[in-house]
């Protein structure tokens, strides 16, 4: 097993997977033209207790004789020989693993930006330029504006966007086709890229965390089949000590209908809840927990590659760019109020998440187009993907993406109520 340090946070260790997986992809080149043959050891999902899934190829190939890495493939290879974006299929790495996240310094980029957005929303600089929101209170939309020629400016000013609208979707975009490493660049300009502790990515970068639903993998859906929705509001990894700002999404399949996605606006839901109650919540932190996740991956048969934590975050927390109050708990991933018996604890979340999930006068419904992509602040918003397509029906077409998260700064609240966890 191979441990990789937590300069990670740094974006250091953007070379140290890559390379190795890298050269594990030319042996397998290699191995297709009748080269060095590598070990290759085939499992079915149901071995792994993720049942109705695809076959899988644990592939082990050796960059370097001392370092082997084992990558798990999430699909089959035989439907996916024509598509183009195959180097961006699911796999697991199942040898690296991560220490604990370091605490770091984070500057966020909206607090230098001009709050007029000249240099953004200027027809001056696109011509071609469309802005639309498409509620009031959250989502914007924008059309004749490339995400991959933004200057650092336009990018701050878009950073103070994002806080300010909750999400701002992209259309026409040649995002998904600039290559792996200007992906992971024009993320890390808004801080530090997080690699999941769990999930699927890419084979040639742990940071780009792998969306994907399909007939060849339906684990996604498979987590929910005993509830009546495939629905859950949820706000990126909230249990890290530092947990995510702004979040980076684009599909590069997507089913002709179905498939959506939906924020809801934090701030909103908080500005909505009485003064008695804001008043509260202000003074309270909720524990949010990364245990469940693991410990269901461990349980499915999935690979932890960090360990999980738990940290008590302010339930109101100020972003530091707009000095807007947000709620700051989520049916993903928070557990209980800290202080409050279990019984009020309960009712209070309860409460809470049922406002979040079902305030519709507060949400926006996104539906994916060819070339879209998606930038929210997880500070200020909740978010669900729709799973409401059938992926056994051929013309319904497949779902797959990948994500980008970026980093933030520690939660801080109202009179300075900060996050804390136990050493």
């Amino acid at each position: 097993m191979r441990v990789v340090d937590v300069l990670t946070l740094t974006g250091i260790h953007d070379c140290r997977v890559g390379v190795q997986i890298g050269s594990g992809q030319k042996q397998a080149r290699r191995y297709k033209k009748g080269v060095d043959k590598p070990r290759t050891k085939t499992f079915r999902f149901s071995q792994l207790n993720i049942h109705n899934m695809a076959t899988i190829t644990q592939t082990q190939t050796t960059a370097t004789e001392s370092a082997p890495l084992k990558l798990t493939l999430a699909y089959q290879e035989e439907i996916h020989e024509e598509y183009k974006y195959s180097a961006y299929l699911p796999v697991y790495d199942t040898e690296t693993t991560f220490p604990p996240l370091k605490p770091f310094e984070f500057n966020d980029r909206g607090l230098v930006a001009n709050k007029e957005k000249p240099n953004l929303l200027s027809k001056e600089n696109a011509p071609a330029l469309k802005v639309i929101n498409l509620t009031p209170g959250i989502g914007t939309e924008i059309r004749g504006l490339q995400l991959s020629q933004l200057n650092d400016i336009q990018k701050d000013e878009l950073a103070l966007l994002i806080a300010e609208r909750g999400v701002v979707v992209f259309r026409d975009q040649d995002f998904k086709d600039i290559g792996i490493e200007k992906q992971k660049e024009f993320g890390r300009y808004f801080g530090p890229l997080h690699i999941h502790p769990v999930g699927a990515h890419v084979k040639e970068s742990q940071e780009l965390h792998n969306i994907y639903l399909g007939s060849d993998n339906e684990y996604r859906n498979r987590r929910r089949g005993n509830r009546l929705t495939t629905t859950g509001y949820h706000s990126d990894v909230s249990y890290e000590r530092q947990p995510p700002g702004i979040t980076i999404l684009t599909l590069l399949s997507v089913p002709p209908t179905g498939g959506d996605t939906a924020w809801e606006s934090q701030t909103a839901a908080y500005a909505r809840l009485s003064p008695p109650i804001q008043a509260l919540l202000e003074n309270l932190r909720a524990e949010h927990s990364g245990f469940p996740q693991a410990e269901g991956a461990r349980r499915d048969g999935l690979f932890v590659r960090r360990e999980p934590v738990k940290t008590e975050h302010p339930i109101v927390r100020v972003h530091p760019a707009t000095g807007q109050k947000a709620l700051f708990v989520n049916p993903g991933f928070t557990k209980r109020i800290v202080g409050l018996k279990d019984e009020e604890s309960e009712a209070l979340l309860k409460l809470l998440f049922h406002h979040i999930t079902f305030g519709q006068d507060f949400q926006v419904r996104v539906k994916w187009e060819e070339g879209t992509v998606a930038l929210w602040d997880n500070r200020v918003t909740s978010h669900t993907a729709i799973s409401d397509y059938n992926v056994h029906v051929p013309q319904e077409g497949l779902r797959h993406g990948f994500r980008i998260t970026t980093l933030a700064e520690r939660p801080r609240g109202v009179n300075g109520l900060e996050s804390r966890w136990d050493e």
